[in-house]
């Protein structure tokens, strides 16, 4: 198994160091990740300018760009080697309900979107604790599973786990995902000559996030997995527009 492993909170951030350790111990691992924090990047690519890997000593790849640079440039040109899927992670807080939107965790593994195996998103819901080896295990421990997971194509799994001991976790559940409540207001702030600056508020509360969902599983102290299709289409939609339009005519 080979795995191309990526994350959004920089190269030298501690989850993806407890990821690759526990996983080379399974897999043939590369990393190639951000040279920074990207928390929040999405699938954004770099494309007014060239990109500049680098390896470090420790043979991860840091580039100079985003999460979704990192994976495309990993796949495409830096190893020599073919991949079986991409594992994103570990981030540092949980990537649950709308924060898929936006995270560049997510985004990572979108990316490795057309590899023979769905890739993987994992986040630690952090409460302080910082158990990545937790999170670094059910990753391990799934990807050991002699049984082949098949979720169609274009298809990646969105995995939170509970910040605590991993023989303290309940179990598994497979979720949808939840909603948030919209964020607060930018909160306004003067810079020191005087300008006026804004800093986006934390995301929302979860609002739909009952029973069923992935805000309701960590809650309840379950690792929550849920498959994401990159498939946007609203098929319910379709008939109701075309109706719509017929109207206009």
């Amino acid at each position: 198994m080979n795995l191309l492993i990526s994350n959004d909170d920089g190269v030298n951030a501690p989850g993806i160091i407890a990821l690759e350790k526990e996983l080379r111990q399974i897999a043939t691992t590369r990393v190639a990740a951000p040279d920074r924090d990207h928390s929040g990047a999405s699938n954004s690519l770099t494309l007014n300018r060239p990109l500049h890997p680098m390896f470090l000593e420790n043979g991860f790849a840091c580039i100079d760009g985003t999460p979704t640079d990192s994976v495309h440039l990993g796949i495409n040109r830096l190893f020599d080697i073919e991949f079986d899927r991409v594992v994103s992670g570990i981030n540092s807080h949980a990537n649950l309900g709308d924060d898929v939107i936006y995270s560049g965790t997510v985004a990572a593994a979108t990316e490795g979107r057309f590899l023979p195996q769905p890739a993987i998103a994992v986040s630690l819901v952090n409460s302080g604790n910082n158990y990545y080896s937790t999170a670094a295990k059910v990753v391990s421990e799934l990807l050991a599973s002699k049984a082949q997971l098949s979720v169609g194509p274009r298809t990646l799994l969105n995995i939170n786990v509970p910040d605590r001991p991993f023989d303290e976790l309940k179990g598994f559940q497979v979720t949808r995902l939840g909603h948030r409540e919209q964020s607060g207001a930018p909160q306004k702030v003067k810079d020191p000559r005087g300008k006026d600056r804004f800093w986006i508020a934390a995301a929302g509360e979860g609002d739909d996030a009952g029973e069923g969902t992935d805000f309701y599983a960590v809650a309840q102290g379950y690792v929550s997995i849920t498959p994401i299709h990159i498939d946007m289409t609203c098929y319910d939609a379709i008939s109701d527009i075309n109706h719509w339009l017929k109207g206009m005519k």
